[in-house]
């Protein structure tokens, strides 16, 4: 097993001026060590972890980073940039960029590897020491861990030179004999947290470091589960039980999340518990505080919504909407590509007589081509018809999380039903989702508390839903949906007759040309007048339809 980074992997000059140009700078000398097998996949695989959240972090640090199956062993790669380059890190550009490239279900020691690495960032004299080097190799043994801090050898030798001095200093322990006042005060207070990310490789570790620096500096004891790609240790029920809150810094669902219920919780995105820790310790003790003892279940907070973690708190209505139904469309997607290439081969295997077939159910000829275009075409169908329902479902699971599907599905459905369309699956989604969190917001009793997600909200948003859907909004979507569709169509057909009277025109003055000058004075006027009338008449004219039909 070759080293995670070694000097040909390391830029102190790094030139490139945007995150792009870093990461391909980077991935090039990765390309060239023979650790990426394609380098535009790698490429495109680095720029769709990009898109989930920046990977920008304060301090001056890049940490672009995938899992990929274009990486044949775990590799780190590191550039430092002169004028800096901007990876969307709330202060500014960074000067130091590391490219971590692991492979699909890559190695576990590696992986260990490169969390520790993450871990070192939030260490200023680490930090420091990579800027001030002045080889690669250097760098590298730095990134390594191989090469001891020089602040560190100036310690032993005055503790080496007092060796009598140690005995007389260990009465001095004696003066914290006010120690036993101590004890007065209440016992600290304790927080178990959980931080994730989609790759589960660098900010999961920095989230944990940070909030651990940002406990161990306000006396507060924090235990933290880090559910990375290399694996993760699962709390302690005992330490769950004594907590008096939980962090969750997170931008993937929370594994065994129900372990907290009764908890005050603080839920964010994992990049909150990176660059703002002090705070949500601060909010934690605000929330143990207003909802009394640590064993006392908390009052139910705002839900957050997959689509919301990663939000910063200075989102508008409008920005959350746009994510909502982008979640939607994103899960939509899929089913609209498999339905149409399955259509589109049917059509091209069976005619387009293929759609008046019979159900292959009741009628399937094994070696006739004509019973398999109308498998094609039926299976396509099949797929077209969760188009509205799945948009519906996943606009409210982005919305509200998994209780969100339920109703979300049931009134994209209704929506089908109604004949409300992919408009009514918008608005289907909405008011799933909405329903959802007013129901989340709920003070329910602890007894109730199991089953609210498995049992009580699903059935009491489905209930509303489905009565706003029948009775209230669907008719009227409806409506909506047959005026714009009709309106559509209609202005599809004008558009049709314009350009088909300009091809007509064209031609005409190419006609006229050609035929007026054979014609007596007498006949050009009478000629011109009778096709200016026919050409320049109402859409409505017959005269003007058969013009565009010849």
């Amino acid at each position: 097993m070759s080293e995670l980074i070694t000097a040909d992997l390391v830029d102190l000059d790094l030139s490139a001026a945007t995150k792009d140009a870093a990461a391909r700078s980077l991935a090039e000398r990765m390309a060239a060590a023979g650790r990426v097998t394609d380098l535009e996949g790698f490429l495109a695989d680095v720029a769709a972890r990009e898109a989930q959240m920046p990977t920008g972090l304060d301090g001056g640090i890049g940490i672009p980073h995938c899992r990929s199956a274009h990486v044949t062993e775990p590799t780190l790669a590191f550039g430092r940039s002169a004028a800096g380059i901007d990876f969307g890190a709330a202060d500014g550009p960074a000067d130091l960029v590391f490219l971590i490239a692991a492979p699909t279900g890559g190695d576990a020691d590696h992986l260990s590897i490169l969390s520790s690495l993450a871990r070192q960032l939030m260490d200023e004299a680490f930090t420091g020491a990579l800027r001030s080097a002045s080889e690669p190799a250097r760098a590298a043994a730095l990134i390594r861990g191989e090469e001891p801090e020089p602040e560190r050898e100036l310690t032993p030798e005055p503790d080496a030179s007092r060796p009598a001095d140690v005995p007389e200093a260990e009465p001095a322990p004696a003066t914290p004999a006010p120690a036993p006042s101590a004890p007065a005060p209440s016992a600290p207070f304790r927080i178990v947290a959980v931080t994730s990310c989609p790759t589960g490789i660098a900010h999961t570790y920095m989230a944990a470091e940070s909030l651990a620096k940002a406990a161990r500096a306000a006396g507060v004891e924090l235990t933290v589960e880090t559910q990375g790609s290399a694996g993760f240790q699962r709390l302690d029920p005992q330490l769950i039980a004594a907590a008096d809150g939980v962090i969750l810094a997170h931008d993937v669902e929370v594994r065994d999340r129900e372990r907290f219920a009764g908890k005050p919780v603080v839920d964010v995105g994992v990049k909150a518990g990176i660059n703002r820790p002090a705070e949500l310790l601060a909010e934690l003790r605000e929330k143990a505080a207003h909802g009394g003892a640590a064993d006392a279940p908390a009052r139910p907070t705002a839900p957050s919504a997959p689509m919301d973690r990663g939000a910063e708190a200075t989102d508008g209505y409008a920005t959350r909407l746009r994510t909502w139904l982008m979640t939607g469309v994103s899960y939509m997607v899929p089913f609209v590509a498999a339905g149409g290439l399955l259509i589109a081969l049917a059509f091209a295997i069976g005619g387009y007589t293929v759609d008046k077939a019979p159900s292959v159910a009741d009628h399937f000829v094994w070696a006739e081509s004509a019973s398999w275009a109308a498998l094609l075409f039926q299976v396509g169908g099949t797929a077209f018809g969760f188009l509205v329902p799945v948009l519906a479902g996943f606009i409210a699971y982005g919305m509200a999380d998994r209780p969100g599907l339920v109703p979300g599905f049931v009134g994209g459905a209704i929506a089908l039903t109604v004949n409300a369309g992919f408009l009514g699956g918008l608005i289907a989604g909405l008011l799933a989702g909405a329903v959802v969190r007013a129901i989340q917001r709920l003070d329910v009793p602890p007894v109730l508390r199991g089953i609210m997600p498995v049992v009580v909200i699903p059935l009491l948003s489905s209930a509303v839903v489905g009565f706003l859907m029948f009775l209230v909004v669907g008719k009227p979507i409806a409506a909506l949906q047959k005026a714009l569709t009709g309106w559509l169509t209609g202005s599809g057909r004008d558009l049709l007759v314009m350009r088909s009277e300009t091809h007509v025109g064209q031609r005409s003055t190419t006609d006229q040309g050609r035929v007026l000058p054979h014609l007596g004075r007498w006949q050009q006027p009478l000629v011109l007048r009778r096709w200016r009338t026919r050409v320049g008449s109402s859409p409505s004219d017959p005269s003007r339809r058969e013009v565009v039909q010849r």
